[in-house]
């Protein structure tokens, strides 16, 4: 037992002891001392810690804990960098962070001292509030990773980095930096990260950079680049990321960039180039985006077969043709929206693709029907076939991607009735199949998509009611039901409705009903082009967000109810419906002023009281007359109001 007892101490005297109180060198232990009362900060307290090794972001070398080997200063709120040069008294160091503060300056006195640390390898200067040009970097031999990304540096890159001939990652993003994008960095051959992304860096990409064979990242998006992608990117084998995003690069893509065979991600979307690569693409890449530039031609079938692939985005281009009839069982998101593609969809094409969570085939020109086969991809949240000449029935296989959370349809040519079994799609919050020739009742089953936030089933052909469920979308801010052939009571709403209730266009009749009174955050109402009738009732005046209110070419009567002044209504196509008198047009209130000036002014040629009063009366009607004209004509000429690119009323297209 004992032999087990003196065991134990001794492995606590010899091993943890030192681990937690070792004999920090005191030149350093003095100066972490220094440093932590200029700080003031809680972290760094030597009244509640006498050893700096166990302060918040101090790192030293263990077991013995005599030297500091890296200091993280992250998020600490400082603002005054003076103290930074006493650091570099600690010549052990090899790595410094300041990231996630609020220096606007570093001392000169900083470069000049940590830059005779041969051992420092990192330094970082991210998410500060740093101005003026790029520090020079003299010395600093050993320093192998620099980060000034997020700061507010301007100015060019001459040879302020020349002599960081260890460096491998440099990142720069998210500054205001101009000129070229350097090319050389003076002695460095090892550079493996290379990121300049979010500056205001021009000219043409210099071909320099594909002579650093080490590079792995490559981020230059974000900038003002123009020209072509150089040839001698070709070169850099061991490349896996390169991005070039938001520029104004051009022409073709090098053949063999994409067959770099290490390389993982190419994103050059938001540019001008006109081609696809015509070579094989890696199987390891995964990620390829080429979205809003000005391609032509037709996808070529082997670039959507990658064993690896993940992410394809060749939306908003040219491209032509149909779409190739395999595809990698890999991809989770495929996105070929807004070209001009065509054919029927293939049904080959998406069978089992174990992984597919989004497919965006919208703003096409496919014909033909949606194929049953894309109900087989289980994984799907989002799908969008919206904007083309789709024809057919909705396939009840739909129904079986129960993980959808979006649903675009709209702007086919789709016919039949909505499936009874909606309401097994419970995770959508998005469905819109406007804009078809639907028929047939609004499933009452649709209320059991509970997580509903846009419902939209404009301008179809549906007949019945209302399904009195609707209510329990509570999370429902969207309602368009404008275009259709729905009747009779229109029940509770769902008390959330935000952006819009459209049931233009229908056959409702009878007063407004009492349940939309409840609908407080409801900004717009559009009930025109129905059979309602009676009086305006006072508890659309009580809806305390409405915007917009259009109540035209229905059979109400009566005087209009005092809206506030912000709230636009239409009442046109009701001919028994009056605005109230005691609230006149704002343009006659603009005219008067002018018509009493022309009544005096005649007054005073003529000096007859008579002839005066007469002119008076012709003059104030006809300006009354011109002014209520006027009024209608704005009405009618004023635009719909658009809402999330949505016409707001049945009268144009979404």
């Amino acid at each position: 037992m004992r032999s087990s007892i003196y065991g134990i101490s001794f492995f606590f005297l010899f091993c943890i002891f030192p681990l937690v109180s070792g004999q920090l060198a005191s030149k350093q232990s003095n100066t972490m001392i220094t440093v932590s009362h200029q700080l003031a900060n809680s972290s760094w307290n030597v009244e509640k810690e006498q050893n700096p090794c166990l302060w918040e972001g101090v790192t030293c070398n263990a077991p013995h804990n005599d030297s500091i080997l890296s200091l993280s200063l992250s998020g600490f709120g400082l603002s005054n960098s003076s103290f930074l040069p006493l650091l570099c008294q600690i010549n052990s160091l090899q790595s410094l962070d300041f990231s996630s503060n609020l220096f606007n300056s570093i001392p000169v006195e900083f470069f000049n001292s940590c830059g005779e640390i041969d051992g420092l390898k990192s330094l970082n200067f991210s998410k500060n509030m740093l101005v003026g040009s790029l520090p020079t970097f003299q010395k600093f031999v050993g320093l192998e990773s620099l980060d000034l990304s997020f700061n507010s540096l301007n100015g060019s890159i001459d040879s302020q980095l020349n002599g960081l001939s260890a460096l491998k990652s440099l990142n720069l993003s998210f500054n205001h930096l101009t000129g070229s994008v350097p090319s050389r960095l003076g002695k460095s051959r090892v550079l493996e990260q290379f990121e300049l992304s979010l500056n205001r860096f021009t000219g043409e990409i210099a071909s320099e950079i594909g002579e650093h064979g080490n590079l792995i990242k490559i981020d230059l998006s974000g900038n003002h680049l123009n020209g072509i992608i150089p040839e001698s990117f070709v070169n850099l084998t061991k490349l896996e990321t390169l991005i070039l995003s938001s520029n104004q690069l051009h022409g073709a893509i090098p053949a063999g960039l994409l067959g770099i065979t290490t390389l993982q991600r190419f994103s050059a979307n938001h540019n001008n180039f006109v081609d696809l690569p015509s070579t094989n693409p890696s199987m390891s890449l995964k990620i390829l985006d080429l979205s809003y530039n000005k391609i032509t031609g037709r996808i070529l079938p082997q670039l959507l077969l990658g064993s690896n692939l993940q992410t394809v985005d060749l939306s908003y281009n040219m491209l032509t043709g149909p779409i190739p009839v395999t595809i990698s069982s890999s991809l989770v998101r495929l996105r070929l929206g807004s070209n001009y593609l065509s054919g029927p969809i293939p049904s080959t094409s998406f069978v089992s693709l174990p992984s597919l969570t989004y497919l965006e085939l919208d703003n096409n020109s496919f014909t033909g029907t949606i194929p049953p086969q894309i109900g087989s991809n289980r994984k799907l949240a989002l799908l969008n076939l919206a904007q083309n000449k789709l024809n057919g029935t909705l396939p009840d296989e739909l129904l079986n991607l129960i993980q959808l959370e979006v649903l675009k349809l709209q702007l086919n040519k789709l016919s039949g009735e909505i499936p009874n079994q909606i309401g097994r799609l419970n995770m959508l919050s998005v469905l819109n199949i406007s804009w078809n020739s639907l028929n047939g009742i609004i499933p009452p089953s649709i209320s059991n998509c509970g997580k509903l936030i846009s419902l939209n089933l404009q301008n179809n052909g549906l007949t019945g009611l209302i399904p009195d469920a609707i209510g329990n979308l509570k999370f429902l801010l969207e309602l368009q039901l404008g275009e259709n052939k729905l009747h009779g009571r229109i029940p509770d709403m769902p008390q959330k409705l935000q952006i819009s209730l459209n049931l233009s266009f229908n056959n409702f009749d009878g007063p407004i009903p009492k349940t939309l009174s409840g609908l407080n955050d409801l900004e717009v109402l559009d009930l025109s082009n129905n059979r309602f009738s009676g009086t305006v009732p006072d508890f659309l005046v009580r809806l305390s967000s409405l915007s917009q209110l259009v109540l035209s070419n229905n059979q109400l009567f009566g005087d209009l109810p005092q809206f506030k002044p912000h709230v636009s209504v239409d009442i046109n196509g009701n001919p028994q419906l009056h605005r109230p008198k005691d609230s006149p047009p704002v343009l006659s209130k603009k005219r008067k002023p002018v018509g009493v000036t022309i009544v005096i002014a005649f007054a005073a040629a003529v000096l007859a009281v008579e002839v005066v009063a007469i002119v008076f009366l012709l003059i104030s009607r006809r300006l009354s007359k011109v002014n209520e004209e006027q009024l209608q004509s704005l009405e009618v000429l004023s635009p719909p109001r658009v809402i999330q690119a949505n016409m707001l009323t049945a009268n144009g297209g979404p």
